[in-house]
């Protein structure tokens, strides 16, 4: 469905990575993994044709993405952002309404198909009782559902989400990738394929998902989670020991190690713990 192939990223002729390559299909979630910096956000945007890649291709639906028009890009994929202030105190379900504008022609207007899909796409979420309220008033976990929404809505067989998870409490962080999980599992009944960045190894554990683990902008190391996320690798990329142990219930989680080690100053570790946890 998408497929990136000897890709290279970055703005103008500043090269932020190299070397990248990935695929996902219907029914499949690839996360994203890598410190801050390593050329993530750049990718979601190259993924997206908001940038052009520098070398290589982004291949949409088996076409090449920089030939194919915005619309027809929207019609494909859908994006949830990390978070969203709407200029307006729009209803919940007007915003996701608004993911049904890549079907519109010009002038159009959302008629009464177009509000069954977005209640479909709420009840769906289990959001439905959140129709009329407004949408600047809900909770992050709620606004959060309601983007996931949006994008439902859409109609696209692609969601890229950019750290859906962040600065979400624990609850409404495991409700949401609760969500993301259940939108690969449909892939039988026309699910979706999901792309999400993340900080967090334990969510790719958690989604059972193909991982890309990026570092100074190229591939570190790609394919499921439980090959990918090790020990070594995880160290390597985030610069101090990391662990994965397997809890009582079966679970892997990574744990980084809080001791101080050379040439790792205090606050370099510290920032390092936040960028994994």
């Amino acid at each position: 469905m998408l497929e990136a192939r000897g890709l290279s990223i970055g703005y103008g002729k500043t090269r932020i990575g190299a070397g990248l390559e990935l695929r996902v299909a219907r029914g499949e979630i690839l996360c994203l993994l890598g410190p801050n910096g390593c050329g993530k956000t750049t990718l979601f945007r190259t993924l997206l044709g908001l940038l052009p890649a520098l070398a290589g291709e982004v291949r949409l639906e088996g076409r090449p993405i920089a030939a194919q028009g915005r619309a027809e890009i929207a019609r494909a994929i859908a994006y949830v952002p990390q978070a969203h202030a709407p200029p307006f105190p729009f209803e919940a379900l007007e915003v996701v309404l608004m993911g049904r504008t890549a079907r519109f022609g010009s002038f159009s207007q959302p008629g009464r198909r177009d509000r069954a899909i977005a209640r479909a796409a709420m009840e769906q979420l289990g959001i439905g009782d959140l129709a009329s309220r407004d949408y600047s008033r809900l909770s992050g976990g709620q606004r959060q559902l309601v983007l996931i929404a949006r994008a439902l809505a859409q109609e696209a067989a692609l969601i890229v989400m950019d750290e859906p998870t962040a600065s979400l409490d624990f609850g409404n962080q495991a409700q949401v990738l609760a969500q993301i999980r259940m939108l690969a599992q449909k892939a039988a009944a026309g699910g979706c394929g999901v792309i999400l960045s993340t900080h967090d190894p334990d969510q790719a554990f958690a989604l059972d998902a193909q991982v890309l683990l990026m570092k100074d902008g190229g591939c570190h190391a790609r394919g499921a989670a439980e090959a990918v996320l090790t020990d070594a690798t995880l160290s390597a990329v985030y610069g101090l020991p990391v662990s994965v142990e397997l809890t009582s219930s079966g679970r892997r989680v990574c744990l980084p190690s809080l001791a101080a080690t050379a040439p790792h100053s205090a606050s370099m570790i510290a920032s390092e713990v936040m960028t994994i946890w």
